[in-house]
């Protein structure tokens, strides 16, 4: 059972295993398989009774499946974690992983439109299947729209005038192209952090065509439901705001961060934080994984 090592290399991978505190006969689920990296570090430490289950929603993983008994792959986003587990009739599970970086293999298919690095379709769709593509949204949506996406998701601070431009370009033609749309952006760019700020913007469109932020909240609160008492729940975030959801939920219960405690002063929360301090990835992984460095790990145990 081997990596594919060109799908993707996934960052922190000891340290999300480790995070999993994984009891061989138990049920896992690696809600974001890719090129199966996690899924084969933990079926190694599964026995005969042990089960993983995996989701991934593109289609472009399923070369990847594993072939165990042990393993069950589904081909779905992981919002409609708990609807596929009762239909696999899992009432509970010992743990959960969420990897939710973009693998190599997205950003290096011209195809997908996923980088700014090369001439293709602005589709940025997880799932090619259906929905909204990066086109569609640059598209249609208004100017406030535009603006408040590159903003909230890119954090970035001439969102107002890079929505502004991209409407008024579009008046003309249809924006279908990423080197139509780099043409159009260029001049809202600072120079002296192109790439950051070209890694942002194409960030915060995929970020709102596969509505990511609200399938991570309803990934949450699905995977506390499933979880078994002492269950680990391990999540690795690349954004800032993602860690915000994933840090407010495990040490609230809640998404906005707000403390409510019971008559004894107890935080009520179905989770306890096992890392208190964020794990993030040390100088010689970042080194040999390029990718990793903005990698931010979490892990938390159903109370």
């Amino acid at each position: 059972m081997t990596q594919n090592p060109i799908y993707h290399i996934p960052a922190l991978l000891n340290e999300c295993i480790d995070g999993l505190h994984i009891s061989p006969s138990g049920t896992y689920v690696d809600v974001t398989f890719g090129g199966g990296g996690h899924s084969n570090a933990i079926l190694t430490q599964l026995n005969a009774s042990g089960h993983l289950y995996a989701f991934d929603q593109d289609k472009d993983a399923e070369k990847n499946i594993i072939k165990d008994s042990r393993f069950t792959f589904i081909r779905s986003n992981f919002r409609f974690l708990k609807n596929f587990m009762r239909y696999h009739n899992v009432q509970e599970i010992d743990g959960l992983l969420a990897d939710l970086g973009v693998s190599f293999h997205h950003f290096d298919d011209a195809q997908r439109g996923f980088s700014f690095r090369f001439d293709g379709k602005l589709d940025m769709r997880m799932n090619n299947r259906g929905g909204e593509s990066a086109a569609d949204v640059i598209n249609n949506y208004n100017e406030e729209q535009l603006s408040d996406i590159f903003y909230l998701y890119g954090e970035l601070k001439s969102s107002r005038k890079i929505a502004s431009a991209i409407v008024k370009a579009r008046n003309n033609r249809k924006i279908t192209e990423t080197h139509e749309l780099l043409e159009i952006i260029q001049p809202f760019i600072n120079r002296k952090q192109e790439k950051k700020e070209l890694a942002q913007l194409f960030q915060a469109l995929r970020i709102e065509v596969n509505h990511e932020m609200d399938s991570l909240k309803r990934l949450l609160i699905q995977s506390t439901e499933l979880l078994k008492p002492r269950g680990r729940l391990v999540v690795l975030t690349y954004h800032s705001l993602e860690d915000r959801i994933v840090k407010n939920y495990f040490k609230t219960g809640n998404f906005e961060g707000k403390i409510e405690t019971d008559f004894y002063g107890r935080i009520n929360t179905p989770l306890k934080q096992i890392n208190n301090k964020v794990i993030t990835p040390t100088e010689e992984e970042i080194e040999k994984n390029p990718r990793s460095r903005s990698a931010k790990l979490r892990i938390a145990e159903k109370i």
